[in-house]
């Protein structure tokens, strides 16, 4: 199932995306006798997802062309939810990046740091570039959503805890890192550093996720791909290690890794696309060129 967050008359709304058609969970809720959330975090906090996504399975699809809608490509897409508890990024996950910048071989634990929600933008808002920063890059990444509360859970257990997955473009400001790597908090904070949406598609949708296609677009042009196969820690490993720091929420957002940077500068538009994704795009926005 695809659910996103959509701009109605000003208000941004949950809403299942099926068939290139958009309905609003709301709308749902009227014509089904339903009580689900028509906010998507919220609808994560309350345990609801599940409850959804088997109605959609067993009835709901065949059900929805027969509901009011949208057509998805007339429909303003937003954020999926804007307050995530925590948002974390896994850093150099795919060996061919890790020795790019490091020369050497990959840590025995993951590099991690995590988002600020005020870096958080949605599809087709802009990166604002900084003026402490001369050199911005932006990221496409898998980013994982959180489904249920977890602590120090095996990595077996992890797919149990996903709601799903969506797209992400992690931004950095690579000139501040670059002065010392105690830095990379600093450079990864800035407001509109974050992007996610416009789809999550809940993790049912795939059987096998070492299959996903993540892509770094730059006007247009592939700039990087991989696969997350190529990823030194897969996904449910991920979501193990960071449940062994601390306990994950629902809605939390926890990126997977990048295929590779490109450099951004005003007037730039950057993507991420992801097979079964709608693309997620950004236009740059800045004092410098």
């Amino acid at each position: 199932m695809k659910l996103a967050t959509v701009t109605i008359e000003g208000k941004e709304m949950a809403a299942v995306v099926s068939d290139d058609h958009v309905t609003l969970i709301q709308t749902i809720n009227e014509y089904e006798d339903k009580n689900w959330s028509p906010d998507l975090f919220d609808l994560l906090q309350n345990d609801q997802l599940s409850e959804m996504v088997s109605w959609y399975q067993n009835e709901g699809q065949n059900k929805l062309h027969q509901f009011p809608s949208f057509l998805a490509e007339e429909v303003q897409f937003a954020p999926l939810y804007r307050q995530p508890r925590k948002i974390w990024g896994v850093g150099m996950n795919y060996m061919e990046k890790a020795l790019e910048l490091s020369g050497q071989p990959p840590e025995e634990e993951p590099v991690i740091f995590m988002k600020p929600d005020t870096s958080l933008i949605g599809p087709e808002e802009s990166i604002k570039l900084p003026a402490q920063s001369k050199e911005v890059t932006a990221e496409a990444e898998l980013a994982m959503i959180i489904g249920k509360t977890c602590k120090n859970i095996e990595e077996g257990a992890a797919p149990s805890y996903v709601a799903g997955f969506t797209t992400s473009l992690d931004m950095t400001a690579k000139d501040i890192h670059a002065k010392n790597p105690r830095f990379m908090q600093r450079s990864k904070s800035f407001d509109t550093f974050f992007s996610f949406g416009p789809y999550l598609i809940s993790a049912d949708e795939y059987q096998d996720i070492k299959t996903i296609n993540v892509e770094t677009i730059l006007n247009g042009e592939v700039a990087h791909r991989n696969v997350v196969a190529n990823m030194m820690y897969q996904p449910w490993y991920i979501i193990s290690f960071f449940s062994q720091i601390m306990t994950l929420s629902p809605g939390d957002v926890i990126m997977t890794g990048t295929p590779g940077s490109v450099v951004i500068r005003n007037g730039d538009i950057v993507e991420c696309r992801i097979n079964g994704f709608k693309a997620l795009r950004n236009p740059v926005l800045g004092t410098h060129s």
